[in-house]
């Protein structure tokens, strides 16, 4: 029997009414997106973030700057913004261009208003369990997981990729709920034999099809955050045969994508509601 499919999109659109809500309850909530350079991927992802905050109520500010704007130019501006009380949440979209470091950017913002949750504060509160903004994909994935009702206390639950945005921080968020957390990556001995273990199984690393059948145990829950563009159109990290061994998971697109967003307008709201305190 093929797995069940977990909505991303409907429950993002559910979590978009309650931000809304809360929007109108708050009053102004202000969130500014900040672009450097002309990547037509980034494009896109800023695009999507803007008509999400503009449809929820947010008032949504977007900075284009030039594919040449040096480190200093850029750090003026989010120390404006960082100053602004208008300005609720700062999203600085990723990558930068070379001329620029990308971890002095981030760490230029406010720790208050990182609404991606990427500051070395946030991710720190994170890591010692304390309430804080964290990464939106990982937040949309465990409230993603919670909808379904998937068991994550006791479960055995395998992250393959280590990145500093979904991988390290989803790990933390397993772990918090009392997971037992294997991490995988680029140098892991033998992938299919720690993949094989798992009950929960998340998928970040950007490989389209990299997780086939025989690497999944059967009835597991796995997560597909991949977004690959193909010959063959839009694929996941995981080969969609996965799906007839698999208990439940997530679509591409349509499973993680949408969850994202929506995690990044409760986090603009969170940040707005502790600014007011």
């Amino acid at each position: 029997m093929p797995a069940q499919l977990m909505d991303g999109k409907a429950l993002a659109e559910r979590i978009r009414r309650e931000v809304a809500e809360e929007v109108e309850q708050l009053g102004e909530v202000g969130l500014t997106t900040i672009l450097v350079g002309d990547d037509p991927a980034s494009e896109i992802y800023i695009r999507r973030k803007q008509e999400a905050a503009k449809e929820v109520g947010i008032l949504a500010r977007d900075y284009r700057l030039a594919e040449e704007t040096t480190e200093e130019e850029l750090l003026d501006l989010i120390t404006q913004l960082n100053a602004d009380d208008k300005v609720d949440g700062i999203l600085l979209q990723l990558p930068l261009p070379d001329q620029i470091d990308e971890q002095r950017a981030i760490e230029a913002v406010d720790p208050a208003k990182d609404v991606d949750g990427f500051h070395p504060l946030n991710a720190g509160r994170l890591w010692l369990g304390l309430d804080g903004l964290v990464a939106g994909t990982p937040t949309g994935i465990i409230t993603l997981l919670d909808e379904y009702g998937v068991p994550l206390e006791g479960a055995h639950a395998v992250v393959v990729g280590r990145s500093n945005i979904v991988g390290k921080p989803v790990a933390l968020l397993l772990l918090a709920r009392n997971a037992t957390v294997t991490i995988c990556h680029s140098r892991t001995a033998d992938l299919a034999a720690e993949t094989r273990q798992a009950d929960v199984l998340v998928v970040a690393v950007g490989e389209a099809g990299l997780i086939s059948p025989e690497m999944v145990k059967e009835g597991a829950t796995v997560v597909d955050v991949g977004m690959n563009r193909t010959d063959e159109g839009l694929r996941g990290d995981v080969d969609p045969a996965v799906a007839e061994r698999a208990g439940l998971i997530t679509p591409v697109p349509g499973g993680v994508g949408p969850m994202t967003i929506a995690s990044l307008l409760r986090n603009t709201v969170k940040a707005a509601r502790a600014r007011r305190c």
